[in-house]
């Protein structure tokens, strides 16, 4: 599971230096089904709340959104290191 936080963390470098699209990012993100399923159900949630916003932002130049791309991408690595401390948590 630490390989794929890994990837979702270098796809977010990679968005933001535009070697990658939102819909390239968005779809990466989304096809981690056995990182969703290992975390708690609201992680889910809030992942697919985020990535919604951005899909969103890209329709949009960055002055006319109210969402900021870059606020998002800081959520999302918020997001990246609480998944990663859920995965790392010893289990009881």
């Amino acid at each position: 599971m630490l390989n794929i936080i890994q990837q979702l963390g270098t796809s977010i470098t990679d968005l933001s230096e535009e070697r990658i699209n939102i819909r390239q990012f968005c779809q990466l993100w989304r096809a981690q089904t056995d990182l969703l399923t290992s975390l708690p159900p609201q992680f889910a949630e809030v992942m697919e709340n985020l990535l919604g916003r951005m899909e969103a932002s890209s329709l949009f130049t960055e002055e006319s959104c109210s969402f900021s791309q870059a606020d998002l991408t800081a959520q999302l690595r918020i997001w990246l290191d609480k998944a990663q401390r859920a995965i790392t948590r010893p289990q009881k």
